[in-house]
Order: C-alpha cells, then structure tokens, then sequence
C-alpha cells in the first residue's frame, strides 16, 4: 500500500484504481488521531533531531510526565533505566536512528507500581538529515501482568506458591549440569508427610489444605529461602541445597524439618499432629543427573519411613539393595507366623531402689530359615505398611498372656501395641480374649502405648482408653518425648507409668548435656500424676547411678540383662524372688555398632582390605593386619568416598582400635557415617574404589620405577579365610 500526499489530502491506494481514488482529507485524519487517542487505545508522540519531545498524547502526558508540559523533555528522561542487558533497549535503538518496533520499557506509575509501555519508532529526514522520529506508545502494563502470572502459574504450586514440579525439576537439572563442569556439589531432600492422609479423610480436603499451606510455610521459615522449595504434589516436598555436602549439617537441617512440621496445628479450631520423613542425596556422590539424584534422594525417603517414620535417612548404596530385600522380607513375613518362625524374648525390668525384677517387656524375634535372627527394626516397619501388624500384634499378645500365666509370683508382662492395632476399634475385644483365654490377671498385663496414638484427638481415642482401662489393663506411654509430646493427653489419657526413650537415657551422662534436666523434668511429672517411670537402655554405672539419682522407679536395659529366651527366663524364675546385681563398664562409652562388614584401610600408598567389626562415632575396631604399632596413622575407606583419618589407640594381634581425627554423624537411621565424602572424580584421580575393599594390598600412587615398597605391617594370615562379606 502507498501512501502520497497530493494537492493537501492523503491518498491511500494505487494510481488510477478501479473505483477511483479515495480521498481522505487532513482534518478527518487529525480526527481519527484524536479519536484512536480518547479511546485510550495507544498514543503518539514526536521528537526533534536531539530526541526532545515535540509531541505527546495528552494521555499518555498525563501518564508519564503528571502535570509538567512533555514539550522540551527527552523522551529517554521518562522512563526507567534498562534492568538487564537485552538484545534492543530504548537508548540503543534511538542511538541507531533507524526504525524500531515494539521495545518494552518502564516507568513509575503516580501509585508507585511499575508501568510497561511497548514503544515503536520511525525516524524522520529532512533533506537527507536525521530529523528526529515519529511513533507510537502503548500502556502494556495489564498485559504484562497476566503473562507474569501465566508463567508464575506455570512454574509455582497454586495452593502453597511453593516452586512446582515442572519447575525444581529445570533448577537441578540447570544447576546439575554447571556444577558438573566445575566439581561442585548440591543436596536435595524429598519430604513426604506422615499420617496426613489420615487428616484429609477424616477432617475433610478443606482442612487438609490449609494444614499444607502452613508445613509450606514452616519449611520456608526452616530453610530460610522460599526458592529452594518446592510441593511436588499431594503431600510431598523436596528442597534444593546448592554448594551443601557436609552430612552433619544436612542431618541437622533434615531434624529441624521433622521436629517443625511434627508441632501441633490448629486449623478452623481443631487440632490435629503429623509428622514427616526426610530423605537426602547429595550430588555427584549420590548422582550426577537429575533423575539418578532425585531416585536416589526418594529411595532414602522410602528406608526412613520404613524404619519407623519421623526420622531422616541418607541415600548409600546398601538401599538398592535393601529395596530388593525388603520386597522378599515381606513376601517370606507373611508365612513366618504359619512356619513358626516367631518368637518371644523378655527383658527383665527392674526396681531401681532394690534390684528385684518386678516384670518383663515381651520382645518378639523373628528366626528367618535362611538368614538367621533378624532385628524387629527390620521387619515391624515392613508389618506396619504391610498391614501384617494386627495379625503379628495379636499373635504376640495372646502368647505373653499365655506365657505369663504359668510364671511364680506377680511379675507383670510388657506387650508394645502398634498405633494401627489401637487404631483397630476391635482391640479392646482382643484384649479381653487373650486375657480369658489365658486366665491371666488383667493388672499383670501392661499395654505400651507410644504417641502415635493421639495423632487425632477426640472421642475415638478417649473410648478407646476407657474400654481398655475398663478390662483393668495397665497402660503405659511408651517413648516418651521422642515424637507429638503434648501435656494434654497426660492429663485425659489413663496412664499408669512412663517410659523415658534411651535416646535421652544415652546422652544425659555427657557434658552439657541437656537430657539430665529432662529426664529430671518428666519423673517430676510422672510423681505430680501418680505415675511410675521406667528408663530404657541403661547400659552403665554412671547412667545407673545418675536415674537413681533422679528418683526413676525402674530400670530397664543391659546394665540388668538382655532380652532372653522364654526357656532361659523360666530357669531364672525358678530360683525364686528374681534380684539381679547390675553389672557393666563404669563410665558410657560411646555406642558401638557391631558388624562384620569389608572396608579398606590406607597408609603409606598402600590399601589394604580390613574387616570393621564395631563402629562408633569417635573409632572403629578393624581387623586382618598384623603387628601395627600404636600410633600408626590410616585412612580408613568406609566406602563411597567416605575416608576417615584414624590413628591406632590399640593394636592386639589382628585387631586394631582406631581413634577418629573427625567425629562421625549420625546417617539419620541409627547408623554413622563421615561428615563429607571425597568426590568420585577424587578417588578415581587416585585410584581408591569407590566401594571400598579390595581382595589384597594394592599401592596407590606408585613412582616412576613402578616399584612396590615392602609396608611397614603384613597383612593376617587367615584374611582369606574370613569369608568377609564385601
């Protein structure tokens, strides 16, 4: 289309049309000017050569330059500096002086909010001299709004604001691919919340997601970035930690997490608990990519929820394989019962004051045909989510009651209920069957109940309590402290003792140690409630001495006996009134794992294949070299990457007892593990297996002859003969 102007009008088309020319003159166009301009649809302006206003809508005047006259001002003057350096700004392009089209740029609003304009020019000559432009602005600020909340949509969870899926999914892929190139690394932790299904249904969708938006915003307040973020849908989180390897801090920053989202809640006036677990990978040692990472990160979430839920566990590569285990664990549980494999143990407890056994805790074990004894820590979470519970639970009652019946005396007997059975509104009716069955007295029967159970409060519970308090059961609250400790319930629910959780029985003998207080505080309560107390897991005589000291009832835990056989517990019965004389080490020491686990150990350039027999978080006990001197440094090769400098406390034949230069931490499951780890790229530069054991001495770093230098000890003799698994 041609634009000319003849004899005072403009004419639009080509010469000589089939329909004529169609004339349009000056003063209509002024007025479609000025009409396009009151109905605020864009607004025109002018400049002169030096890039001063000559021209402004009066709307867009009114806009830009409040009650000041536009005329004179420049037009770059009135709008923002550019944030960013993007391919076309205003000042470049007016420095071109050539066309320009649709260049976004900024001003203040009169209301303080940010104002988008899009702007277009076309330059002017004048005998072939750049004269200044003439063009068009438009408002785009409504515009730029919704496309801002379109993409915020797009990549934030709509019911939190939290980052989305789709969205932390490109920031570690972002992230993993630079940190990749430049040895960094990052953590990511997958949060899934426990028993908020259970709120969902009973409370309904509308309390649920308002309990959602506030563990949104207490893991914000714990993280500190809401950025690192994000609800991946339902009841799961994750967080992004960027430049973060060191396992202690991500230890405690995962108990943070739990302990925050497992405070109570009050929503439209009710009051309901969860709890959460935490699962943590750390890239490139747990995965370079994101998937790996994010696999890996939710395979850890999976093995602390089935040790117990409310706890935090590290990703290692034992888990791949534990996922494949556990599978056929649950397959072989269900027929244990049916095979007989089950079996109870009872632990002895004790009145503190006089050393007279006053009952026992049933325990139970399972003896698996193939792989012997295995820990109940193994497989009650696998019977919980399996929902074999109610069948194990039951068959160990009505065996307690069973067996209690026959024994001299009026020893009580302990049976530990699962939050699922008291769940169960038929439990009470078991209840009284096994103890008719049995011809048990109910006072002897003591049920351990942990606080699980007051995840919902309200009348289920409480008729709950009064139906078993009706059969005249004792009720005790089992771990006290360790997850939704409240008051409240104290004073409603119909306790006859608690039980103080050896995790605060363990620490209360160290220094600065707050567990003392603690304990002190809750056998306060206890006497204030007419309730006795029994303190778990005392293993020594300065944690002994230190309950008696505190006034605890009972004492319960390897300072008095292990859990024994039903048989070996009914010899000890036989000999009458049952005392046993507290026997142990004086002082605690700190915990030891035994194990039986191939590791490597490292000293001068040489790597050696050592078995670690016990771990602590201070040393370890290794074996399989011989004649090492008190003294000797190593590095011990826990594996995946994890390399701890040691020196050798004790050394007695093949063993050695190695003292840590760094203190281990926990791996959130009850095990230890280093506070960092070499890199994979590190111990690949070195020659190290990243599994760690080797099948024999292997030297590291050899010179430039190649040669071998004979080590300073020589490895055991038998070390072939260990069957040492890998």
């Amino acid at each position: 289309m041609a634009i000319g102007k003849t004899r005072g009008v403009f004419r639009f088309g080509g010469e000589g049309g089939a329909r004529g020319d169609r004339l349009l003159d000056g003063a209509r166009a002024a007025g479609l000017c000025r009409a396009y301009e009151d109905l605020n649809l864009g607004a025109f302006w002018s400049t002169d050569a030096d890039g001063r206003l000559t021209y402004l809508s009066p709307a867009a005047e009114a806009a830009l330059c409040g009650e000041r006259d536009a005329r004179g001002v420049p037009l770059l003057d009135l709008f923002l500096r550019p944030e960013g350096e993007g391919e076309r700004t205003l000042p470049f392009v007016f420095a071109r002086k050539g066309r320009f089209e649709r260049v976004i740029v900024r001003s203040d609003g009169e209301d303080g909010r940010t104002l988008w304009w899009s702007i277009s020019g076309e330059p002017q000559t004048v005998r072939g001299s750049f004269a200044g432009f003439l063009g068009h602005v438009r408002d785009v600020t409504d515009e730029r709004q919704s496309a801002e909340e379109s993409s915020h949509l797009a990549m934030h969870d709509p019911l939190t604001g939290l980052l989305n899926r789709r969205h932390m999914t490109r920031l570690l892929e972002k992230t993993l691919t630079a940190f990749a190139l430049q040895k960094r690394a990052c953590a990511t932790m997958l949060i899934d919340l426990d028993r908020f299904k259970q709120v969902n249904d009973t409370m309904g969708h509308a309390v649920g997601d308002a309990l959602l938006k506030q563990v949104a915003e207490r893991l914000v307040r714990v993280v500190g970035d809401k950025e690192k973020v994000s609800r991946l849908g339902g009841d799961e989180f994750q967080v992004f930690l960027p430049d973060t390897d060191d396992r202690g801090l991500l230890g405690d920053l995962a108990t943070k997490i739990i302990t925050s989202i497992s405070q109570p809640y009050t929503i439209e006036g009710a009051r309901c608990l969860i709890g959460a677990s935490v699962g943590v990978a750390v890239a490139p040692f747990d995965g370079s990519v994101t998937d790996e990472l994010v696999r890996n990160a939710d395979l850890a979430l999976y093995a602390a929820k089935g040790s117990g839920r409310g706890r935090f566990r590290f990703f290692s590569q034992d888990l791949l394989k534990a996922a494949e285990d556990r599978r056929v664990l649950e397959e072989d549980l269900h027929d244990a019962l049916a095979r007989g494999e089950l079996e109870l143990f009872y632990q002895p407890v004790v009145r503190a004051e006089n050393n007279r056994v006053v009952g026992v805790e049933a325990l139970v074990r399972w003896n698996h045909p193939e792989l012997g004894s295995i820990s109940p820590a193994r497989f009650i979470p696998i019977a919980e989510e399996s929902n074999l519970i109610r069948v194990i639970g039951e068959w160990v009652l009505r065996r307690a009651c069973a067996d209690a019946t026959g024994w001299p005396g009026g020893l009580r007997v302990a049976v530990n209920v699962s939050p699922v059975q008291f769940a169960d509104e038929g439990f009470p009716a078991i209840v009284a069957s096994a103890l008719a069955s049995s011809g048990l007295h109910p006072d002897r029967l003591e049920l351990e109940i942990t606080e699980g159970v007051f995840l919902q409060e309200g009348c289920t519970t409480d008729a709950r309590f009064n139906s078993l308090k009706g059969l005249g059961v004792r009720l005790a609250l089992d771990d006290f402290g360790t997850g939704y400790s409240s008051l409240g319930y104290l004073k409603s629910a119909p306790f006859d003792k608690i039980k103080i959780d050896q995790s605060f029985v363990r620490g209360a003998t160290e220094d600065q140690s707050r567990n003392q207080a603690i304990i002190a505080a809750i056998v306060a309560l206890a006497q204030a409630l007419d309730m006795e107390t029994t303190a778990e897991g005392v293993e020594s005589f300065d944690q002994f001495d230190l309950m008696k000291r505190l006034n605890v009832t009972l004492v319960q835990g390897y300072i008095y006996s292990r859990p024994i056989p039903h048989e070996e517990f009914l010899r000890c019965l036989a000999e009458g009134d049952w005392v046993i004389e507290p026997s142990g080490p004086a002082k605690q020491r700190h915990y030891r794992q035994a194990m039986f686990r191939r590791i490597g150990a490292i000293h001068d350039n040489h790597y050696y294949p050592v078995v670690l027999r016990n771990l602590s978080v201070s040393g370890a006990l290794i074996e399989g070299l011989v004649e090492v001197p008190v003294g000797t440094e190593f590095v011990v090769d826990l594996g995946e990457g994890q390399l701890a400098v040691s020196t050798v406390r004790r050394s007695r034949k093949s063993q050695q007892g190695v003292e840590f230069e760094h203190a281990l931490v926990s791996d959130g499951n009850g095990g230890l593990c280093t506070r960092h780890r070499v890199s994979p790229y590190q111990l690949a530069a070195a020659g190290l297996p990243q599994g760690g054991g080797q099948e024999g001495p292997t030297m590291l770093g050899r010179g430039e002859d190649g040669k071998i230098t004979m080590p300073a000890f020589v490895m055991s003799s038998d070390w072939k003969g260990s069957g040492a698994p890998g």
